[in-house]
């Protein structure tokens, strides 16, 4: 009785975090919830930590799949399949998410993870990354193909039906510019091709998240694969480590605001950027910015400082919240179901296995931990762009390693575009 009492979920004790729970479903049901921040997010983190809870005690899903966030992500979007919350809270969750919470929350992300990177570790991966990414690109190509092969499809159409829309950086930064690029070049109606597209990249997102879990438990069977989020081996481990035990325990609350401050300016001024160069898009334009305030120690340490405590405070109070808010209103399950022909499953599992191939063997030689390279420069290409991301990250564990899913989903997605309109032009 002692222990079940002691019980806490969201740290209160769990009779609280029921009470809390049942209100505010009660709130959503009869339509007296908030649509604004103030009840969307209250909703949203209380789903989170149920789910959280849940899939922490399910025996094969937290050893093999990713434990709680996996099934956040895909317990909550299970339920706008089904129809068990009403579908304007979903379409309030994407507004809310797609509006406001992905830019807060990759701010957060990319400037706590880069403020809080040793410097000559920064430069050092920075150089040696993209080769993971072509290296990712190519085997999925040739994994898909293979894969396609098998049950008699033609290898160049596998390849730019499949593999380089799942490889391209979601639906709006990849299949809808690929299939207006196809579409022109091969004189064919643009929805049928997007319709042919997007299936792949659906079904490639969802299991990127779940490769990632498995990456992770694989990392936990074999040590020397992975640094725990950490990408460079050797010294660089050593490096991150020895600067995070310099970190005091925090007792002024305002450093989070700074942090949070700073976050949002690199923000705006990636957006400021890309209006003038809008072929690259905002969050690359932010995450460079950062990279070179960092290199040249323009900040002062304590506010890089406050930057990576602010990375902390949200990965420790919001991923669950986030990955609450990804499944209800923006992984659709729906799209993913109707493309479960085992052939086309088997293909889409081999782009996805060639990605993380490719990139883990590059990433090896190149000086970065396998797994880390694999799931950044492979998986966080073959998903969906940043929610896609947040997703992947949360399902390992592995939130700081998000600028470098960034760099894969905007800049790496980018380079699928040119690389789809050469292979299509060999082809043609």
């Amino acid at each position: 009785m002692e222990a079940t009492k002691r019980l806490q979920i969201l740290n209160m004790d769990w009779p609280y975090f029921i009470l809390a729970f049942v209100i505010l479903n009660l709130a959503l049901f009869f339509k007296f919830l908030p649509g604004s921040l103030a009840g969307v997010l209250p909703l949203l983190i209380v789903y989170g930590e149920a789910f959280r809870f849940i899939g922490d005690r399910i025996p094969i899903v937290k050893d093999y799949l990713g434990g709680g966030s996996i099934v956040v992500l895909f317990g909550t979007s299970a339920m706008v399949m089904y129809g068990l919350v009403p579908d304007d809270f979903a379409k309030t969750c994407k507004t809310f998410m797609t509006g406001t919470f992905i830019n807060f929350a990759l701010a957060a992300l990319c400037c706590g993870s880069i403020f809080g990177m040793d410097r000559k570790l920064l430069i050092r991966a920075a150089i040696r990354y993209l080769p993971c990414i072509i290296g990712g690109f190519i085997l999925a190509i040739l994994f898909g193909g293979a894969a396609g092969l098998l049950f008699g499809n033609i290898f160049s159409e596998t390849t730019l039906f499949i593999s380089v829309p799942i490889m391209g950086g979601g639906t709006s930064a990849g299949a809808v510019p690929l299939s207006q690029m196809f579409g022109e070049i091969m004189q064919r109606d643009v929805g049928e091709l997007l319709a042919l597209m997007t299936p792949a990249v659906a079904l490639g997102n969802a299991f990127a998240i779940i490769a990632a879990g498995l990456l992770d438990r694989l990392g936990k069977i074999h040590p020397w694969m992975t640094g725990n989020g950490h990408i460079m081996r050797d010294e660089g481990k050593q490096a991150e480590s020895e600067e995070a035990k310099k970190e005091e325990p925090v007792t002024n609350l305002s450093v989070f605001a700074v942090g949070m401050t700073f976050a949002g300016i690199f923000l705006a001024l990636g957006m400021l950027i890309q209006r003038f160069i809008p072929s690259i898009h905002a969050y690359a334009w932010m995450i460079l910015l950062m990279i070179v305030v960092k290199v040249l120690g323009i900040l002062p340490a304590n506010i890089e400082r406050y930057c990576a405590l602010w990375f902390q405070f949200f990965i420790k109070n919001f991923t669950n919240t986030l990955l609450a808010g990804l499944g209800f209103g923006l992984i659709s399950l729906s799209a993913v179901i109707p493309a479960l022909t085992p052939s086309y499953v088997i293909i889409v599992a081999a782009v996805v296995l060639g990605a993380i191939v490719g990139a883990a063997v590059v990433g090896w030689f190149v000086g970065f931990y396998p797994i880390e390279a694999a799931i950044t420069a492979g998986l966080c290409m073959a998903n969906m762009g940043g929610s896609g991301d947040i997703a992947t990250l949360g399902a390992c564990k592995r939130m700081e390693l998000m600028p470098f899913a960034a760099v894969s989903s905007r800049l790496g997605g980018a380079l699928v575009l040119i690389a789809g309109s050469v292979i299509l032009s060999f082809v043609l």
